[in-house]
């Protein structure tokens, strides 16, 4: 059986490099799968994926574009160095020079020689080098030589144009995840080149989109430690159990349930967040956790499930999220299970979060025995926190298949995950990290129309239930997984009650 490979070029920019590319992967009876080239991105790399019969074959391949200097192994972080030469006015003078550049194994970007001009013997001369050793090595062989002029001496990230355009978006992914391993990251940028592709197809601007995942990473990270905060709803469901609604500054909302002998969470947040909640926690009184019995997981999300596998905790959640969590694809067990789109932005949302899920034998998989219908959805189990007692509603799988609702009827509470949401709410910077994910995954929802379908019910659900606690004096609270804590005021969801704002001390 044939088996699928990747390999990433760095090839010349000339004619007939890319058939010599193709011409190794033929000979070795390989079929291209894959292949995306746009000179507009960088001019000199190429992505391929191919099919071979063998890993051996592979080698073969990889030796055979190693041998022609196309094979793209290393990302290792490049020097730029900018200077004036004054060459003697000689035949072969400039070939002399060369063959010092070439032994250093420097890439020439720009060089620049007229014998007419002011300066008839002086060649200006921009370089990359991979690291110091090498560059050293070249100035003290040139400086022995001839008379320099160093106009510029940098590091890669200034400098450099787009002749190494992924080498340096690379070298800015490096600092944004924790695995720094050069095979890693060309793996990722294959994966990263893929959708890039794809949404170009879509006449999406690719350097958007690049610019998008380093801003999805970027926003993520720095919200951390001293930059982290977050909303704080504090809310008297019943006079034994309060609910807290902690929202984070990018990502999921994270609810506890306190009564008096136990908490239970629904949802956890972003891995990448975890010892800054344990701090709001111990904020809010709620750091004790030997009384947090069980989470609750919504959907398989990496801002609503990220942090579970931090607690010791059992974890309670639908099969479809634990298939989601095992695949590391949000798309998988919904009608574009094979979109790239999906399969990648959880792959680097997973990368940029920490995404740490909850351990097999830390988990609970809701029952598939339906108890009865609510609106539309099934109910599929049901628990208590104290005196509240709360519904399982399974999702049709709009937004995620294996989604799930949690519902009071009796209390009025209604968490509805990431299905109806108070936007309004969101702040300037929830927006844009929302723009962000949708730019490269053109949608957050697997299945548009059984998202709204969903939204429609919630909605319904939410203000039938609004209306029959209305007498008693008390609402129904939609507890959505991003933005405040809302009730129905006609149309509109507006926030419920006061909100304050976390930051650490």
């Amino acid at each position: 059986m044939n088996k699928k490979f990747y390999f990433v070029a760095r090839m010349p920019d000339e004619p007939g490099a890319l058939h010599r590319a193709a011409e190794v992967v033929r000979r070795y009876q390989g079929n291209i799968n894959r292949i995306h080239y746009d000179r507009r991105i960088d001019p000199n790399t190429v992505f391929f994926e191919i099919t071979l019969k063998s890993e051996e074959d592979y080698q073969l391949v990889r030796q055979e574009l190693q041998r022609l200097g196309y094979l793209q192994e290393s990302i290792a972080p490049l020097k730029f160095l900018k200077f004036n030469v004054y060459l003697p006015h000689r035949p072969g003078a400039l070939f002399e020079f060369l063959n010092y550049v070439t032994e250093a194994q420097a890439n020439i970007a720009f060089l620049d020689f007229d014998e007419k001009g002011p300066h008839p013997d002086r060649l200006t001369v921009s370089l990359t080098v991979e690291g110091s050793t090498l560059i050293d090595k070249l100035l003290n062989n040139l400086k022995s030589r001839y008379r320099l002029e160093i106009l510029e001496y940098d590091t890669w990230e200034d400098n450099l144009d787009n002749t190494v355009f992924y080498l340096k978006f690379a070298q800015k992914l490096r600092n944004l995840i924790d695995h720094a391993e050069d095979e890693f990251l060309l793996r990722l940028l294959n994966d990263i080149n893929h959708i890039v592709q794809e949404l170009t197809n879509l006449n999406q601007d690719p350097k958007e989109v690049f610019a998008a995942i380093l801003a999805t990473g970027q926003k993520i990270k720095e919200n951390t430690g001293t930059s982290f905060y977050a909303d704080v709803q504090q809310i008297e469901v019943t006079q034994d159990v309060q609910l807290f609604s902690f929202q984070p500054p990018c990502g999921g909302n994270i609810f506890v349930l306190k009564a008096p002998h136990e908490m239970v969470m629904i949802d956890t947040g972003f891995g990448i967040y975890h010892e800054d909640v344990l701090k709001m926690l111990q904020h809010y009184g709620l750091g004790d956790l030997t009384q947090l019995s069980r989470i609750y997981i919504t959907h398989a999300d990496a801002d609503h499930a990220g942090a579970a596998g931090f607690f010791d905790s059992i974890t309670y959640l639908h099969e479809g999220t634990w298939e989601i969590i095992q695949k590391a694809n949000r798309a998988y067990g919904s009608r574009v299970e094979g979109s790239i789109l999906e399969e990648v932005y959880t792959k680097l949302i997973n990368l940029f979060s920490r995404f740490t899920p909850p351990l097999p034998e830390k988990i609970k998989i809701f029952p598939k025995k339906v108890l009865g219908l609510r609106n539309i959805f099934p109910i599929i189990h049901r628990f208590k926190v104290g005196s509240l007692e709360i519904e399982v509603l399974e999702s049709l799988g709009g937004h995620l298949y294996g989604q799930v609702f949690f519902y009071s009827p009796v209390s009025g509470l209604l968490f509805t995950g990431d299905s109806l949401l108070n936007v309004a709410s969101f702040t300037p910077e929830r927006k844009e990290f929302v723009r962000l994910a949708k730019i490269l995954m053109t949608s957050v929802n697997v299945d548009r129309e059984k998202a709204i379908r969903e939204r429609e019910a919630l909605i319904a659900l939410a203000k039938e239930t609004d209306e029959t606690l209305k007498p008693l004096g008390r609402r129904c609270l939609v507890c959505g997984g991003h933005g405040a804590v809302s009730v129905f005021e006609g149309e509109e969801l507006k926030t419920y009650g006061p909100v304050e704002t976390y930051h650490p001390a």
